[in-house]
């Protein structure tokens, strides 16, 4: 029998309302032990994280994981530039994309599945702020919707 274990560790929020998300795509990601326990405590922060491609491999840039409280002189820099693992055929569908105007990776999503570490990235364009405002307006709208339904159900 499979099953996935798979707990979320911590969400990109703005990514979604930044970016008009076209593929994701779900990579491995290289870190040392005093990462991944910090991570165990959901102490990441997205904050101007993106993936970038050098020399054919890619890699999580400005992504925070705080340091480990319990680690002294074996702990790591907060903002290291991590590895991210995907299969090479990936990589060369994602540097051509990347290449087109205004495509960026963005990490939606970093989770544990199956006690492995894994980052979900989105494939996206950065919205205008026209298509931001159109966003509020909709989230606002099923917000009300939602009220609405809610009162007169009771």
């Amino acid at each position: 029998m499979n099953s996935e274990y798979i707990k979320l560790i911590a969400t990109n929020k703005k990514a979604r309302f930044n970016y008009q998300i076209d593929d994701e795509y779900e990579a491995g990601i290289v870190l040392v032990g005093s990462e991944v326990k910090s991570m165990r405590e959901g102490r990441v922060s997205f904050q101007d994280a993106y993936a970038d491609i050098k020399n054919g491999e890619l890699f999580l840039r400005q992504l925070h994981i705080s340091p480990y409280k319990y680690a002294y002189n074996a702990n790591h820099e907060a903002l290291r530039t991590r590895k991210l693992l995907l299969h090479r055929y990936e990589i060369k569908k994602l540097f051509a994309r990347i290449k087109e105007k205004g495509y960026s990776l963005v990490p939606l999503k970093i989770y544990f599945k199956n006690d492995k570490i894994k980052v979900l990235l989105g494939l996206g364009k950065g919205k205008k702020l026209y298509d931001k405002r159109e966003t509020i307006k909709e989230r606002d709208a099923n917000r009300d919707l939602d009220r609405d339904r809610k009162k007169y159900s009771d």
